[in-house]
């Protein structure tokens, strides 16, 4: 249990009004008991194979550090590097002090909104080791897709986008129908969120479900402003989607569950 002081007369002297911090420690409150549920590597740094292509500078520039902090985090005397090799590297985005959908908030205000339209989130697992927005819009285009990406954001593990990094899909610029369910009613009316990995095989990183967590509050209380039904895509079809390790149960314990 977390207990907060604060005498009388600091409120103002902090630049805070006590409705402002009253609104945000309660916020804060249900956030918590989530971000339990999430899996912590190594403080400040994350975890990483070496796959075939990879040289120590592809590594560093997806993921937003340098070829020397790689050598002096692995202690690595030459650039040399294997396939299968494990490395450890500096956490590209630091996601307790930077927002991570800030990007978006310009990228959105450009968009014609159709905010009647949505009514519930969706999230996925890529069910791929790998992959990004591009990639996937490739792929889906390729199996008759017209509008490509099935999906409205797409969340990086750091494989071909930086960990936790939320993209923009062309479907939520545009204001589409998503291609994430066969229920058409749900594609409607469905905002389709994918996370990159198997997260039948392994656990979304903690990056992942820190930027889905702001994802999700930012529609809903900033774009949108209204609650929205949550669901992952087995409440809705049955398969494995979004996979075992994701914490489907305490994202349903923090957000609406799915109604027809």
């Amino acid at each position: 249990m977390l207990y907060i002081f604060i005498q009388k007369g600091q409120f103002k002297l902090m630049g805070l009004s006590r409705r402002w911090f009253t609104k945000n420690l309660i916020l804060s409150s249900f956030a918590l008991p989530l971000l339990h549920f999430i899996p912590q590597t190594a403080l400040g740094s994350i975890s990483y194979v070496v796959k075939r292509g990879d040289t120590l500078s592809r590594i560093a520039d997806r993921h937003g550090t340098s070829v020397s902090k790689i050598k002096r985090l692995n202690n690595l005397k030459s650039d040399l590097i294997k396939i299968g090799q494990k490395l450890t590297l500096p956490d590209p985005i630091n996601y307790s002090y930077r927002d991570p959908v800030r990007h978006l908030k310009s990228q959105n205000a450009k968009i014609k909104l159709k905010q009647s339209k949505w009514k519930i989130i969706v999230v996925h697992h890529s069910a791929t080791d790998r992959g990004n927005a591009s990639m996937f819009d490739q792929s889906h285009r390729q199996r008759g897709m017209q509008n490509g990406l099935a999906y409205h954001f797409v969340i990086g593990n750091g494989t071909d986008s930086k960990d936790g990094q939320i993209e923009m899909g062309s479907r939520w610029m545009e204001q589409l129908h998503g291609g994430h369910v066969k229920n058409n009613y749900v594609n409607e009316v469905g905002i389709g969120i994918c996370l990159v990995g198997n997260f039948e095989k392994n656990k979304p990183s903690q990056a992942q479900l820190k930027s889905l967590i702001a994802l999700i509050d930012w529609l809903q209380n900033s774009v949108l402003d209204r609650k929205l039904n949550f669901a992952g895509h087995k409440d809705i079809e049955k398969n494995l989607c979004p996979g075992k390790h994701f914490p489907l149960k305490a994202f349903h314990s923090k957000y609406s569950g799915y109604t027809t």
